[in-house]
């Protein structure tokens, strides 16, 4: 079975089956036991093993590690209960007016709007290109144009805050 596995905010795609784990390419047998009576299991991968404490969060899949006197926050899912999740936030919709940024890297055409000025959910508030084609960037929500922070012209990186709204 597959699982996304986020520690300490870095994603690790883990595979177990019967035989052991596979991470990031590599394929090792791996075995967690209960150490009885304590709040400590026993880590064997390979020939390696660690002394691990374990505490359960507050959300699904979620756990703090101690391994070797060093704290790990880890949320471990399998695709479909990642998938679920993903779901539901796609289905919840923003909670409130969010920057504009920029989707892929790419050419500002055009800013059709000001600091300022009002918006409504789905307005077109810039025309990027990227790869020959044109692509209008509409608000998420309603709000306020609180900053501009590119002009026509304008050559911007994916992840890139174009406009700033409250």
């Amino acid at each position: 079975m597959k699982y996304l596995v986020d520690v300490n905010g870095e994603r690790v795609e883990v595979d177990l089956d019967g035989a052991g784990v596979q991470v990031a390419g590599r394929t090792a047998s791996a075995h967690l036991a209960d150490v009885e009576g304590t709040p400590f299991h026993l880590l064997t991968i390979d020939d390696s093993v660690q002394r691990v404490a374990m505490k359960r969060g507050a959300g699904r899949g979620q756990y703090v590690l101690w391994i070797g006197g060093h704290r790990f926050d880890v949320e471990a899912l399998d695709e479909r209960a990642h998938a679920i999740r993903a779901l539901g936030a796609a289905s919840s919709g923003p909670k409130g007016p969010a920057p504009l940024v920029a989707p892929m890297p790419g050419l500002v055409v055009r800013v059709h709007v000001r600091e300022g000025e009002t918006v409504q959910a789905g307005q077109g508030l810039v025309v990027m290109e990227a790869m020959k084609m044109e692509n209008e960037l509409r608000s998420t929500t309603a709000g306020r144009v609180t900053l501009v922070r590119v002009a026509a012209g304008a050559v911007v990186e994916k992840g890139a805050v174009l406009i700033e709204l409250e």
